[in-house]
């Protein structure tokens, strides 16, 4: 492997969905993760956040792109391809 290969940015796709989760006795709904995909292409991640989302169990799915650095393993903030349904703050990432 040549130094530009190694230097050269990954990104990944991924589809990512949540599911509402009771908590507590205030009965509050909190988000959880349930289930992570990952696409080597962004219409792939983005057609199946679509179809998890019309998913009865599902509470909402996001489809996102990110950046690895393989050198350093860092991964840059995600770059939203869509958000459905109740997805949490970007903020909360």
């Amino acid at each position: 492997m040549t130094d530009s290969e190694q230097s050269r940015e990954k990104v990944h796709y991924i589809c990512q969905t949540y599911l509402e989760r009771k908590t507590g006795r205030g009965g509050q709904v909190e988000l959880k993760i349930a289930k992570q995909f990952e696409y080597s292409t962004a219409s792939e991640a983005q057609n199946r956040a679509e179809r998890e989302a019309l998913s009865e169990d599902c509470a909402g799915a996001d489809a996102y792109m990110v950046s690895e650095d393989p050198s350093s393993g860092e991964v840059g903030a995600p770059s939203f391809l869509v958000r459905l349904g109740n997805v949490p703050d970007f903020d909360e990432y």
